[in-house]
């Protein structure tokens, strides 16, 4: 028998609800400060829905060490981008969770890239994988999508500088297969596509496809979108195929892959809710609010439910343009962080 197609979004949904539970009391179990913000902020332990979930906002991961796991069974330790100065994020994984993060990448990549592995560009330099035990949200990201690729060429050198004779005969060697290419889309912009542009090179990156994701702020303040950073990389770059990916170094693993109508799209794994910036009450499919992710795989930290800094919209489910099936939204930038001071005030209270 063929169970029809939302009965069976239905029974994911449900089995989504079920892992999530389980993960929270996982992580009320094995991470003081996490019970301690739970019982403080007044939140349920075994939710009936998924809006029902508790989460955290993601700063907190800037104030507080939180992690489910032992010192000693902290294999990797992630870093989220941040200036100078700036508190970054910390995320420690085990090596359960680092597996689990990576086989679930590759089955939410398969339709796009297959099974073969691709000859494959990265777009940034290989010093940003120093340290093999801590890794920036860059470094975790190359390290995460490597997997799809084989014969990997980093294209800018340790001075970020473009490797233009080495990308000339990389594609030369590879001319008419199709090439994965990764990076981090301020970084294309600014070090691949303008230092092209200046420079007046002729480079093209033939039966390509691209992957990126990160650095959109950046690009909103030079009014580049994503249609625009489409189109000019492919009258200028050729770059044909091009999609988008939002994550974040805090639910690593979690992507959310842009569609060819633009729109991203959620996994079986993985969910989305979009919560009013002022009373955090979930809104309506079409209005926009602060996006909450969730997620069935963090186990090594309490990261199976995080309140982000981005503003979003849910568009429907099930009847996106492109075919595919599932939840679809759209990501509009940041939100200003003073709207968010008092929800995570609320949770570092829990921890005095």
């Amino acid at each position: 028998m063929i169970v029809p197609y939302h009965l069976e979004r239905e029974q994911k949904s449900t089995q989504l609800l079920d892992k999530l539970n389980d993960l929270t009391k996982w992580h009320i179990e094995n991470c003081p400060d996490y019970k301690a913000m739970l019982k403080k902020s007044g939140a349920v332990k075994q939710a009936s829905s998924l809006e029902e979930v508790p989460y955290l906002p993601v700063q907190l991961f800037k104030l507080l060490d939180l992690k489910s796991i032992p010192q000693e069974d902290v294999i990797k330790i992630l870093t989220s981008s941040g200036t100078t100065g700036q508190q970054v994020s910390k995320i420690y994984l085990d090596k359960e969770t680092s597996v689990l993060q990576t086989k679930t990448l590759v089955e939410v990549m398969k339709p796009l890239l297959g099974n073969k592995r691709l000859p494959m560009v990265i777009l940034d330099t290989k010093s940003v994988l120093k340290d093999r035990k801590s890794f920036s949200a860059r470094g975790a990201g190359i390290l995460g999508f490597s997997n799809f690729g084989r014969k990997h060429f980093y294209a800018l050198n340790g001075d970020m500088s473009l490797d233009v004779e080495g990308l000339r005969a990389y594609l030369k060697e590879f001319a008419g297969q199709k090439i994965l290419l990764f990076g981090f889309t301020f970084m294309i912009w600014r070090y691949v596509y303008k230092e092209i542009v200046a420079r007046g090179l002729d480079i093209d990156f033939g039966n390509s496809i691209l992957l990126h994701g990160g650095g959109w702020k950046k690009l909103k303040d030079e009014a580049v979108d994503s249609l625009t950073f489409n189109r000019l990389l492919y009258e200028q770059l050729g770059i044909r195929e091009v999609h988008n990916y939002y994550g974040m170094v805090e639910q690593v693993g979690s992507i959310f892959v842009e569609c060819s109508m633009g729109h991203l799209h959620t996994p079986s794994y993985a969910d989305v809710i979009i919560r009013n910036p002022i009373t955090f009450e979930p809104v309506a499919y079409g209005e926009q609010g602060l996006i909450q992710v969730l997620s069935e795989l963090p186990k090594s930290y309490p990261g199976h439910s995080l309140l982000t800094e981005d503003l979003g919209t849910i568009h429907g489910v099930d009847n996106c343009p492109c075919g595919w099936k599932g939840k679809y939204f759209s990501v509009v930038g940041r939100i200003p962080k003073a709207e968010l001071r008092g929800c995570s005030d609320t949770f570092q209270g829990g921890t005095k």
